[in-house]
């Protein structure tokens, strides 16, 4: 498979969809909130200056009233050129004519639809009806629009009626366009607050996507290396949030990835040395057997004692072989892990009793004592018998292998609370330091004299029967002082 460069750093696909979609949010965001701000903001406005100019003019309408109550006219002269050059606003004074007491015919003038258009006419006679009005209209002597307000004039309480008439109104009116101007001018820096907004969003939308997209590119990067066979990748990414915690999922599967291969090549290199082992086992008893079968074979050997010797050596060879397969077959059915042995009581005693009527022709060829120092009681533990006998009897055949002539073996048995330990001990060669880590492992031999006829797997075997007991097994050896296999199982049963 070829391997993808999808851990680059530049601006990918990922970062590319994640940057356009994030940027395309956001200024759908701010237009709309812009838009919907300069709505706010144009409305907001406008009533706020018509609040403002109704505000004056009722103030303005007061004042006159007062002044007229006073017999102030002069004031209101001043206050009102005072007024409009500071203001900046149209301002008139009618004079309501049909009132008992109208105010200062003088200084008024009758509405003129004429002059200043429709709009005005109405807003005065509406004032002289108590009403106070505020609307738009097109001033026919300026020739602009404008934005006007009238406000009616009270005369003195009635004392007969306390009801004040109205005898004047008051109309302010400013150019609309100059309000507009001032309108357009806050809804241009607005859109200048918008699109510099806009650029700092893009702007600062580079590192926010890339914060999330470079963890992703870099998980998927890993993925791809994981798939190529580099079991090492690692994605190095450490936070607390959901894109850790898949990065964190993806360096376990790594780990575990790295453990199978691992177990993988060990295992192959298992069945390698597995068919290495077995063929060189198997080719020398066999070159053997076809040397002396064709020998007889072709007539080579006549004598009846020699033909008697070849047969056998042929024979021997042949058992050898015969164990083994038989101890292939028994190993190989041992470390499957569904196979289960059938358990029963068992008393140790009887084992070790078998062990040494067993192993004392073996011993007595070589001189070698055998001591058994008895349990005080039954050692009865759930175990199969046959597996057990097979296991001790590895260990034992071991012992007296490896024993100097006229040495002893000790054999002991004894039962510590729900514990059963068996030990073998001798006092012949030892095994070397560097061997003690590899002596139950299939095939393996020492070099020493003594196992050179051996093949390899019984050691390997008594280990496997020692775990499906759920047992422990414990070796200590000492050069040229012996060696000691204990055996400690957790399942002992009580008689």
């Amino acid at each position: 498979m070829k391997k993808k460069n999808t851990g680059k750093k530049g601006f990918g696909g990922l970062f590319l969809r994640m940057y356009i979609s994030f940027a395309a949010v956001i200024a759908l965001f701010a237009v709309i909130l812009g838009v919907l701000f300069m709505r706010m903001f144009k409305s907001a406005t406008i009533n706020d200056y018509q609040k403002e100019l109704q505000t004056k003019t009722v103030n303005l309408a007061n004042r006159c009233s007062k002044l007229n109550k006073n017999k102030q006219k002069s004031q209101w002269i001043t206050n009102l050129i005072t007024l409009q050059e500071v203001e900046g606003l149209e301002i008139w004074l009618w004079s309501n004519k049909e009132a008992e007491e109208p105010l200062w015919p003088d200084l008024t003038e009758d509405p003129d639809e004429t002059v200043l258009g429709q709009g005005y006419v109405d807003a005065v006679k509406a004032c002289f009806s108590g009403e106070v009005q505020i609307n738009t209209t097109y001033n026919s002597d300026k020739g602009y629009t404008a934005l006007l307000c009238a406000a009616p004039v009270y005369g003195p309480i009635n004392e007969a009626n306390q009801i004040s008439e109205v005898i004047g109104a008051v109309v302010m009116s400013t150019n609309v366009n100059e309000q507009r101007d001032v309108t357009n001018t806050g809804m241009r820096l607005i859109t200048i607050s918008l699109i510099i907004a806009l650029v700092v969003t893009v702007i600062v939308a580079v590192p926010v996507v890339t914060a999330i997209s470079a963890p992703i590119s870099r998980i998927q990067y890993t993925a791809f290396t994981l798939a190529d066979g580099d079991y090492s990748a690692r994605t190095g990414i450490k936070r607390n949030d959901e894109v850790g915690q898949l990065a964190k999922t993806m360096d376990f599967l790594a780990g575990k990835l790295a453990e199978a291969d691992a177990e993988r090549k060990n295992v192959e290199q298992t069945r390698r040395d597995f068919f290495a082992n077995v063929s060189h086992e198997l080719r020398t008893p066999i070159t053997v057997v076809k040397a002396y079968a064709e020998s007889l074979n072709d007539g080579v050997v006549t004598k009846p004692e020699k033909v008697k010797q070849y047969y056998a050596r042929m024979l021997n060879e042949c058992t050898n072989m015969e164990r083994l397969v038989g101890d292939l077959l028994t190993l190989s059915k041992m470390q499957n892990p569904d196979f289960v042995v059938e358990k029963e009581p068992v008393d140790l005693r009887q084992i070790f009793v078998e062990l040494l009527k067993m192993g004392g022709t073996l011993a007595d060829e070589k001189g070698v004592k055998l001591k058994f120092k008895k349990p005080e009681g039954p050692c009865v533990m759930m175990a199969d018998y046959g597996r057990l006998r097979q296991m001790f009897i590895v260990i034992l055949d071991n012992a007296i292998k490896f024993s100097h002539e006229n040495g002893t073996v000790y054999l002991e048995l004894q039962k510590v609370g729900d514990e059963i330990i068996a030990s073998i001990r001798d006092e012949g060669v030892g095994i070397p330091e560097e061997d003690l880590p590899y002596i139950f492992e299939k095939f393996f031999k020492s070099k020493l004299r003594q196992n050179a006829k051996g093949s390899g797997l019984g050691l390997a075997i008594a280990n496997q029967i020692c775990l499906k007991h759920d047992g422990k097994i414990k070796v200590e050896s000492e050069k040229d002082k012996g060696t000691c296999f204990t055996f400690t199982f957790h399942n002992a049963v009580e008689e």
